[in-house]
């Protein structure tokens, strides 16, 4: 039994954990990184519409499927859907071309107020202000750079008269002056005819693009790139809708409180940070410069500055805090630095038209790792998702020797779990991670040191939670969880009036573990004390403080030292025979049985996991005599063996 038992290398408190550890994610070569990155850059006049129709395709198929299934038929429903987004994009346009000419015409007269707040900064600078020491600095620089030049000019020199500027103007011919006008339109109006183009037809055929999309990519695997396709048709759609319905009740606001501030152009700066908010994190900073500057330019006082500033603040506050949580069901599965990142990259790639295309691409490429294995690491470097389980990051933090981060893991997982369930779920897997790599030889005696210090620093850190959770009325805790979860869970008995020592079966590693039992016992009101595996040398054991202790249990995380458990049951029972002897396996062997296992080592009783052991340890049931050891026959001596033969 104990050799059946030995081959476990899992453990399940509840749901089964596997402590294998994932399989190594493949990276692409640097040769094939940089043939793509060149190929997106120098074809960027190709890809870029692509992209812009990809991702428009992506947002107007819900509405054309909504126009289809009210009846509308497919030509109709998709025409009329680009035609309106499109003429959007064109009112929207030409709004912003026309408020920003009457901006450029309305400049000059701002310069009167601009040049009395820069004379009121220096004023109230005199007698040695910023503005003065900055411009002294600078004319005795601009003196240093000229004497050399004023050096080397001869003396003797006539000054001679200053030449007179002359401009030659030549008449234009129609034809040219149509020309220079209507050049500069040519490229952006045959883009924006493409993409319209691609768009639609991308609509029109959208179903047979997705089956050879299918049959190019996924086939063999039609469910995993049929999800994949779902996946990221979802992600960017809902991406693009609710950023613009977002954006869209950010801008309308700061435009009418621009408006009544009395601030110029106020549909303009409405309509900028409406477009500039799909820029990520620095979009809404740049829309807010303009108005800011304004304000500054058409008032003599500050207080108008103060109020524009104010209202962009506000208007941020309200939509990060309320508005964003409240449509965003589910992000769109990047982290905040893969957001900073892809918008870099892209904005080099690309330039502006990449930087706001930069999330809703990243999504793609998201979507991609987390569905195509070759592209893994795209998920991994830009996903959201934990690539460490619970139990890999908390080895992660004991391995680094940081318990401090390791009991802020805890104490994030404790908000919704129980003492019992942590450890068994989480530390315990940890260090049985532990215990492998020690088993395999890949940690060091250093490394295993640190990993059990960091584990006992982490029982004690968790001290204070431990006696919160003894305060609780636990009937109706356990009631609580029980619905939250929708599970049945195991009930741990009641420890007051129990005595238990927590032993550590044969490492250090061992040792946290019993620290783990003796916290959870004590939140049961048993008194739990602790021993190291050092103690129960035979030398040692007969100091242990078995005085007034009921019930002993020694844990293994390592299924091969359960012959030496036998050992040590024999040692706590010869020490007092009136002691419960347990022994815990804290790996659960598929298929074990705690009873035989028990019958097997001599002792009271055998558990896998910290629920069985908590059980086992606080059950009321007598101590089971030391069976007698088997005694070797005596070989009978020579002489014997002679005189019988006689």
């Amino acid at each position: 039994m104990v050799e059946a038992i030995s081959k476990g290398r899992s453990l399940s408190s509840g749901n089964q954990l596997s402590l294998q550890p994932h399989s190594r994610t493949a990276l692409p070569t640097f040769a094939a990184t940089a043939a793509v990155v060149a190929i997106l850059y120098f074809a960027r006049d190709v890809f870029l519409p692509l992209a812009i129709a990809v991702l428009l395709t992506f947002a107007l198929a819900p509405i054309v499927a909504w126009l289809r299934r009210i009846g509308v038929p497919r030509l109709v429903s998709v025409i009329a859907c680009v035609l309106a987004a499109f003429g959007v994009v064109a009112v929207f346009s030409f709004v912003v071309v026309s408020q920003v000419g009457e901006v450029a015409r309305n400049v000059p007269t701002y310069q009167a107020n601009i040049l009395e707040k820069v004379r009121s900064l220096k004023e109230s600078g005199s007698g040695g202000g910023i503005i003065d020491r900055l411009s002294g600095v600078i004319e005795r620089v601009g003196q240093e750079i000229e004497k050399p030049e004023s050096a080397t000019v001869p003396a003797a020199q006539p000054s001679r008269p200053d030449p007179l500027l002359v401009e030659i103007f030549t008449p234009q011919r129609p034809i040219e002056t149509l020309k220079n006008l209507i050049g500069p339109l040519i490229g952006p109006l045959a883009t924006a005819g493409l993409v319209i183009v691609v768009v639609i037809f991308m609509l029109l055929e959208r179903e047979d693009l997705r089956d050879r999309f299918i049959r190019l990519v996924g086939y063999g695997d039609l469910h995993r790139t049929t999800e994949a396709l779902q996946d990221a048709g979802r992600r960017v759609g809902q991406y693009l809708l609710m950023q613009l319905v977002v954006n869209v009740a950010y801008g309308v606001p700061i435009g009418m409180g621009l408006w009544l501030l009395g601030i110029p152009n106020a549909i303009l700066w409405g309509l900028l940070a409406i477009v500039l908010r799909f820029v990520p994190y620095i979009g809404p900073a740049i829309a807010m410069i303009l108005p800011l500057f304004l304000a500054l330019a058409v008032a003599p006082g500050w207080s108008l500055v103060l109020w524009a500033a104010a209202l962009f603040i506000a208007m941020e506050l309200v939509i990060n805090n309320v508005i964003e949580p409240w449509l965003y069901g589910s992000r769109t599965g990047l982290s905040p630095l893969a957001i900073i990142v892809a918008a870099i990259f892209w904005t080099w790639l690309w330039g502006p038209v990449g930087l706001v295309l930069s999330t809703p691409l990243t999504v793609c490429l998201v979507v991609l790792g987390k569905h195509v294995p070759q592209f893994e690491f795209l998920e991994v470097l830009f996903g959201n998702e934990p690539v460490l389980d619970p139990k890999e990051r908390l080895y992660q933090r004991l391995l680094a020797g940081d318990p401090d981060e390791a009991t802020d893991h805890a104490e994030e997982m404790l908000e919704t779990e129980y003492l019992v369930d942590f450890y068994g779920k989480v530390a315990i897997p940890a260090l049985l991670l532990g215990e492998l790599d020690r088993a395999r030889g890949a940690l060091t005696d250093e490394q295993r040191t640190r990993v059990a210090a960091s584990a006992v620093t982490l029982v004690a850190n968790l001290n204070e939670i431990a006696d919160e959770e003894a305060d609780e009325d636990d009937d109706d805790a356990s009631d609580d969880a029980a619905q939250a979860d929708g599970e049945e869970e195991e009930e741990l008995p009641d420890g007051a009036g129990k005595s238990v020592l927590c032993i550590g079966g044969r490492g250090e590693l061992d040792n946290a573990a019993a620290a783990m039992l003796a916290q959870v016992l004590t939140v049961q009101g048993a008194a739990a004390t602790t021993a190291s595996h050092a103690d129960m040398e035979p030398s040692n054991i007969r100091s242990l403080p078995l005085e007034g202790v009921q019930t002993a249990v020694v844990g293994f995380l390592n299924a091969d030292s359960l012959n030496h458990g036998r050992f040590l049951v024999r040692r706590l029972k010869r020490a007092k025979p009136s002691l419960r002897v347990g022994v815990v396996l804290w790996t659960d062997a598929a298929g074990g049985d705690a009873g035989k296992l028990a019958g097997d080592l001599n002792a009271d009783f055998a558990a896998f996991g910290m629920t069985g052991a908590a059980i086992g340890a606080l059950t009321d049931a007598p101590a089971v005599p030391l069976k007698a050891a088997k005694r070797k026959v005596r070989r009978p001596s020579q002489a014997r063996k002679k005189s019988k033969a006689a």
